[in-house]
């Protein structure tokens, strides 16, 4: 199998009767797929997988998803080709993860990756946050979550100006007044004529809790701040002010930098009709930063 170098990463969420959502954020640049002609334009088309096995708990979830983009011309290779699925599973502190993707067009052409992924319990009293999403600012089409629409990026792949995050808050009681702290700094140690440049910034939130009947309360904060290519972290700490309690979850990105395209692509599950986009709109594509 000739490889297909990609980029993800996986989240987790509360999920229902005691399971956790998990949802894979894939991206890869078109340069890796092969180019098809189709209808007086091109096409570019893929699969991904994902697989979360327990031995322990003799458990398997997965989902096996395809991706279809079409264009009147050629993407330079550099654009980014995104797109996610989501599972549900059981928590479990062995389970193993497994993420593919196969080029659709070409067969033997693919990658796959692995590792232990430990899936958190959201179903216990105490004040918890969610994994912490990132992505592109202002979707239209992405990963739907409730009312909140966001264009997943691997944390791998972001662009030097702003971006969304969203994040859940669990038994946060509704009426309660909160703060919410983001703080993003960074991890990497680059020279700089400007020592400045390396310093945290952060942002402060508070209001009053709106959580659903099942404590569950979503939050989509924009990040309007502009970043120099590097390592980053990302801290959301949540604070009851009237118990005092908080909760604290971290999550690292890079800024890779440049100028550069995406194309957030939803998929399908295999074998269902794949619409056409319409000619000229590869689905959606924003320059970043846009």
């Amino acid at each position: 199998m000739r490889p297909l170098p990609f980029f993800y990463d996986l989240y987790t969420f509360r999920g229902d009767a005691r399971t956790t959502t998990v949802v894979a954020s894939f991206a890869v640049p078109v340069r890796r797929l092969r180019r098809e002609s189709r209808d007086g334009g091109v096409r570019y088309r893929f699969d991904v997988t994902l697989v979360l096995a327990d031995t322990a708990l003799r458990t398997v979830s997965r989902t096996d998803d395809s991706v279809f983009v079409q264009a009147p011309r050629a993407l330079y290779g550099d654009h980014l080709l995104h797109t996610h699925i989501e599972v549900r599973a059981p928590p479990s502190r062995t389970t193993l993860h497994r993420v593919v993707m196969t080029d659709a067009s070409t067969p033997g052409i693919g990658q796959l990756y692995g590792a232990s992924f430990p899936i958190p319990d959201y179903s216990g009293s105490e004040l918890m946050i969610s994994d912490i999403a990132l992505g592109r600012p202002g979707a239209g089409t992405g990963w739907r979550r409730g009312d909140v629409v966001l264009a997943l990026l691997p944390t791998s792949q972001f662009p030097m100006s702003s971006f969304d995050v969203f994040y859940e808050v669990y038994n946060l009681p509704a009426g309660h007044r909160y703060a919410t702290e983001i703080t993003v700094e960074r991890t990497d140690d680059p020279e700089r004529e400007d020592p400045a440049a390396g310093a945290a910034v952060r942002t402060l939130f508070t209001g009053q809790s709106e959580a659903g009947p099942d404590g569950t309360l979503p939050e989509l904060r924009r990040v309007d701040t502009s970043l120099p290519k590097g390592r980053y972290r990302l801290t959301v700490e949540v604070t009851d002010q009237v118990t005092g309690g908080s909760a604290l979850r971290s999550r690292t990105f890079h800024v890779r930098g440049g100028a550069w395209d995406a194309t957030m692509v939803p998929a399908l599950r295999r074998g269902r009709p794949r619409p056409t986009p319409p000619p000229g709109r590869p689905n959606e594509s924003l320059p970043a930063g846009a």
